[in-house]
């Protein structure tokens, strides 16, 4: 970059790390509120989650380096937030989770059997302790590699692989439990 006087002139094209941030949040908000929910089972905690790592993105912007994977370090500061206020939690009051069956469900109007089963797959991830359920969401649903997990929860891949095998174990018997009863 040079500076000619006051004004710095930056080459064409390239965005700072905060105008990258300001322009990515917008369109990955709906995934972080995602895993925010799926983290704290409850929307509004979800919400305050999503916004509190908005606010620390952007405080932090000189920390990003632009060009890299914006929605990586969104989520690693997120999972951040969350253990901080598991810890200040246990230490305020001894627990801050709340029941997956409290937490509303927004869709798209689609039909009762997929809200049920939704229902039923959140239910079943919610019983997860928070290291496999992290690992759960940015896996399988938000689509991450296994390595980008590792980097996002700042764990070993083969931590992240064992935390994923106990995972499905336990959600694929916590469904076939429930398809049993239903027949």
């Amino acid at each position: 970059m040079k500076h000619a006087g006051r004004r710095i002139i930056r080459p064409f094209g390239k965005k700072t790390s905060e105008q990258e941030i300001r322009e990515g949040l917008p369109a990955l908000f709906p995934r972080l509120w995602r895993y925010a929910l799926v983290l704290t089972s409850n929307s509004e905690a979800a919400y305050d989650l999503a916004q509190a790592t908005c606010l620390r993105a952007l405080e932090k912007s000189g920390q990003y380096q632009a060009g890299t994977d914006l929605d990586r370090w969104l989520f690693r500061i997120a999972h951040r937030i969350w253990l901080n206020e598991i810890r200040a939690t246990a230490v305020r009051r001894g627990s801050g989770l709340h029941p997956i069956e409290d937490v509303p469900i927004a869709d798209g109007r689609p039909d009762a059997e997929t809200n049920i089963f939704v229902l039923e797959v959140l239910r079943s991830i919610d019983v997860l302790p928070d290291g496999q359920r992290a690992c759960f969401v940015l896996a399988y649903i938000e689509g991450f590699k296994y390595a980008e997990v590792a980097d996002i929860l700042s764990i070993p891949v083969g931590t992240v692989m064992s935390r994923l095998s106990a995972a499905r174990k336990t959600v694929s018997v916590k469904m076939a439990m429930k398809s049993e009863k239903e027949k």
